[in-house]
């Protein structure tokens, strides 16, 4: 029951980041960025060099093992919300603190997202950017 009442709280989240979220194709950021599957999956055609590679591959190593730290936390302190809001009466100044906990972490883990892509877009020349956005479009 309880790790349902967790799924419930992570959707619910979900739910409301993406009630914000225009669709991928409208995301003006979205655009501007290249996501680590992009490049893997047209590494061949854009030309992308050995020493281009192990730097994408450093990168998201790096970012991967950060993000499992992120996610683990943030599944504890939606677990903490979730027995908040359990609670009866509902302690409503205490939910709307670990709201701000959980939310905070949400947006570090985003900003973390972020900081990944546009590293590895830097390390990508202007043509290799051209390129990507053009078999994008496809």
């Amino acid at each position: 029951m309880k790790r349902y009442m967790v799924l419930f709280a992570l959707l619910l989240f979900a739910a409301l980041s993406w009630g914000e979220t225009p669709p991928a194709g409208d995301d003006p950021i979205a655009q501007a960025l290249f996501a680590p599957e992009l490049i893997m999956k047209y590494h061949s055609e854009i030309a992308l060099d050995d020493s281009q590679s192990k730097s994408i591959k450093e990168l998201v190593q790096k970012a991967q093992t950060k993000f499992v730290d992120m996610q683990w936390e943030m599944q504890g302190e939606a677990e903490k919300l979730v027995k908040l809001l359990n609670a009866r009466p509902v302690d409503e100044s205490a939910v709307l603190a670990q709201m701000d906990r959980v939310l905070n972490l949400e947006r570090d883990i985003k900003k973390a997202q972020v900081s990944l892509m546009v590293r590895i877009k830097n390390t990508l020349t202007a043509a290799q950017q051209d390129k990507l956005i053009e078999l994008r479009r496809k």
